[in-house]
């Protein structure tokens, strides 16, 4: 078999990792939402029935605002066309016009006594 005369550079990189804060945990009660710009993310930071959720803060249909939706039994409701996602792993559940992509979920992380998120250095 003949050999190629290109020589491949493989480089190697590793992505360092940074946690950003976003709350201390003494702040956090059933019915907290927050709202974060950090880099280029918007996200929503909330609380239901002992749970915390990180997701991003708009809509994927039709970009509106979450900081007001309605959740309820793991289930958030976007106010302005009452699309429906799952908190669990972020799918969309109902669509009243046309669908869209799921919501996008970040995993909490707990440092200390903040809760935030690891994000690209």
């Amino acid at each position: 078999m003949p050999r190629s005369n290109k020589s491949w550079n493989i480089c190697n990189t590793v992505a360092t990792m940074r946690f950003q804060p976003l709350e201390k945990l003494i702040n956090l009660r059933d019915g907290y939402s927050r709202q974060f710009k950090i880099d280029n993310l918007q996200l929503l930071l909330t609380q239901r029935q002992g749970e915390v959720h990180l997701l991003e803060a708009n809509c994927p249909h039709r970009s509106h605002p979450l900081g007001t939706a309605d959740i309820d039994g793991g289930v958030l409701r976007c106010p302005l066309h009452q699309y429906e996602f799952s908190l669990a792993d972020g799918r969309l559940l109902h669509a009243t016009e046309e669908r869209c992509r799921g919501l996008r979920l970040y995993p909490v992380i707990y440092q200390g006594n903040e809760l935030g998120l690891m994000l690209e250095d």
